[in-house]
């Protein structure tokens, strides 16, 4: 109970610590570490190498905190990093997780926060040890070899790259830190090689390596002399005179701590973990006179590819090791230091010993500097082995085509499909009663199957992330999230430039889809609809475009209020979402849909942001597809009063800035029931006795 209780007010104690402190992002970095670690009574500062914050409670280390934006650059959904709190303890397993920031914008703006929230807090108590995998079903063969959380309905790739960020911190983390996540040393001591040797063939050899610091060196590199720092023994000969070794090579270990000792050592290490013995002598030795037994040393760390390997003492022989060497040295510090297997520290590469000198003038007054000694041992002294080249794990991008390689073969089928049927159009328009079941068909599969089941409903968001992807550091990847949007889009650009915007506005696009369907119901229901005037009609077109002017510039003024002012789509609304949303946003939505029973895909006529940006790349398109002939707008207005769309002008030209095309022109013009030129010439022909084809034979008019 007392240490409950002391537990409890040494927490309290902090909690003051942490209001009183004058950083205010330490401050909320300490108060949200403790939410993760509730027992924690000591947050140490952030160190450098690894970048993570040690938590204690007490004198006992409880875990680790870590930013993941300090390990990860993997990009969210929104082109932005996700920013995550990751506690982890010694052991591997996560404390939780914490989001930072981010800029996702179906939980922005979509979900909500708290289905964000409800998710990351799956990873409390997940071992890191095992695959965490996001959504899918538990395999018979798997077992207990992957760990599943709950996937977030019409989030996917947000949270798959969040599951991402995590692993990789996390496992950055626990290679550097902590016993079991590191592999083993590429070079082991070959244990059968050994002959007897003694100190001074030691030296020779390069075994035991011996490193003299002169007064002079440090002096030079400080600056100044020696005189002002009252710590030191100046009657000493050296600044510090050292020799080092590395242990667990028979042929060294063997003759340094004898038999006895050499296997009491061994007995000690853990698997995967080396030995290296110090010993020093001189005005600064490698630890100071109140070293503690059993800790890391301040004074000296391994050095390796530039970086450094923390050494912890081993204590052994309760610190006599002087006692047990067979060395002429008599005097000094000696101790032998454990190398962590997750230092990964090779011993048959090019090493580094430094030496970290802290002198103090006074307690105000510190100055820091460092020396290293780089040393090389002999490679017979160990087997080598050769690298093996890492799994490297499939990139997150691929997973997601792997895991919807039938969604991705569905739609590739359709849109070659759709290419079929644009390409021979005329041939197919024939057919007035087929063509019409199969528009109808294709649109509900773009309803159902592209828009609310696989979630290919393109936004004009999409526009923004691309423009800033551009702008700075653009990545492919980031795109290839979500195979369906990506290749939607890519199917959408290169129509742009062939048939214009309405390959996608006309067939593709789901909102755009149920608007039809709408429009459908509204015949069925024989609701009148509005007429527009033409000079109002067409001004009216201008609206989508003022809306995208002042959308595009508000992206990169600030991405999120970009992604506020996008609410003028009401895709995540009624496709995303499917209407579970809060009442204003559903109500929108329901307006827009209600005025299309009136005035015929209203949205998309008069406000669709989306469709203007497609529109001014169509205006690039190398073909004007829909055919024209001489009667068409003279005298003929046939096509342009079927026209729901209004993208017929008087004199019969196409205009293709607001055409879907939904090809009904198209089926009017090759049917002679239904072409009126036709029927007329026709009626002119059988008169007079004879048999024409008007449309084959027609003077076409370009369309522009």
């Amino acid at each position: 109970m007392t240490g409950c209780r002391f537990s409890s007010y040494a927490r309290a104690l902090l909690m003051l610590l942490i209001l009183a402190s004058p950083s205010g992002y330490a401050q909320e970095m300490d108060a949200w570490i403790m939410q993760l670690f509730p027992k924690a009574t000591r947050i140490e500062p952030k160190q450098e190498e690894p970048p993570v914050y040690s938590v204690y409670q007490l004198d006992e280390l409880i875990g680790y905190a870590f930013e993941s934006s300090d390990y990860s650059n993997l990009q969210g959904f929104s082109g932005k990093p996700i920013r995550l709190l990751i506690g982890m303890n010694p052991q591997g397993v996560l404390a939780g997780v914490k989001v930072l920031e981010h800029h996702e914008p179906v939980f922005l703006h979509g979900l909500g926060e708290q289905s964000l929230y409800d998710f990351v807090d799956q990873y409390r108590l997940k071992p890191i040890g095992k695959p965490i995998i996001v959504g899918g079903r538990q395999g018979a063969s798997e077992g207990d070899s992957v760990t599943r959380i709950d996937n977030v309905s019409k989030a996917t790739v947000s949270v798959v790259i969040l599951n991402e960020t995590v692993l990789l911190s996390a496992l950055t983390v626990a290679r550097k830190l902590l016993d079991g996540f590191a592999s083993s040393p590429l070079a082991t001591p070959k244990m059968d090689l050994y002959e007897p040797l003694d100190w001074n063939q030691l030296l020779e050899r390069g075994l035991v390596q011996h490193w003299t610091l002169t007064r002079e060196e440090v002096e030079k590199s400080l600056g100044h002399e020696l005189d002002g720092y009252p710590e030191l023994d100046l009657d000493q000969p050296a600044f510090a005179d050292l020799h080092f070794a590395y242990l667990n090579a028979p042929l060294i270990g063997r003759n340094l701590l004898g038999e006895a000792g050499f296997a009491r050592l061994n007995e000690e290490l853990k698997p995967g973990e080396q030995a290296l013995l110090v010993m020093s002598s001189g005005m600064y030795p490698h630890v100071p006179d109140d070293f503690v037994p059993a800790t890391a040393p301040s004074r000296i760390v391994l050095m390796q590819n530039e970086h450094a390997i923390e050494l912890h003492d081993m204590n052994f022989n309760n610190g006599a090791v002087l006692d047990v060497l067979d060395s002429p040295i008599s005097d000094g510090e000696a101790h032998i230091f454990r190398i962590k297997s997750h230092a990964a520290f090779n011993p048959a590469q090019a090493s580094g010993l430094r030496l970290i000198a802290q002198l103090r003038r006074n307690h105000l007054v510190e100055t820091k500097v460092d020396f290293t000694r780089d040393f090389q041992l002999d490679a017979q002294l160990f087997d080598i082995q050769e690298a093996k080249a890492e799994a490297r794990p499939v990139p997150i991008w691929l997973r997601m085509w792997q895991e919807r390689w039938w969604q991705v073969g569905l739609l590739g089928l359709s849109l070659m499909v759709l290419s079929g049927v644009f390409i021979w159009q005329h041939r197919i328009s024939q057919q007035s009663r087929g063509f019409h079941l199969f528009r109808a068909g294709f649109l509900l599969f773009t309803l159902v199957f592209i828009g609310l089941y696989a979630q290919g409903q393109l936004s004009v968001v999409n526009i923004f992330t691309l423009l800033l992807a551009l702008a700075k550091d653009f990545d492919i990847r980031v795109f290839l999230m979500d195979p369906v949007i990506f290749i939607l889009w890519s199917f959408t650009f290169v129509t742009l430039f062939i048939w214009g915007r309405g390959v996608f506005c006309g067939w593709l696009c789901p909102f755009g889809a149920l608007q039809e369907m709408l429009g459908w119901v509204a015949k069925r229901l024989r609701i009148r609809q509005w007429k527009i005037s033409e000079p109002l009609h067409l001004r009216l077109q201008w609206l989508k475009y003022l809306i995208l002017i002042g959308l595009v510039p508000a992206a990169f003024y600030s991405l999120t209020l970009a992604e506020r002012l996008a609410e003028v789509e009401p895709f995540k609304t009624s496709i995303t979402l499917f209407f579970v949303r809060s009442w204003p946003f559903v109500l929108y939505a329901l307006i827009l849909l209600g005025l299309g029973l009136f005035v015929h895909k209203f949205y998309c006529r008069y406000v669709c942001p989306l469709g203007a940006g497609l529109a001014v790349l169509g205006r690039f398109r190398l073909f004007s597809w829909l055919r024209r002939i001489d009667a068409c707008g003279q005298p003929c207005q046939h096509c342009r009063n079927h026209c729901e769309i209004g993208a017929i002008r008087r004199d019969g030209r196409i205009d293709y800035d607001e055409c879907i095309q939904c090809l009904e022109c198209i089926v009017i013009l090759n049917n002679e029931d239904q072409c009126v030129a036709s029927i007329s010439a026709r009626k002119k022909m059988q008169k007079a006795g004879k048999q024409v084809d008007l449309i084959a034979t027609d003077a076409s008019v370009p369309a522009s």
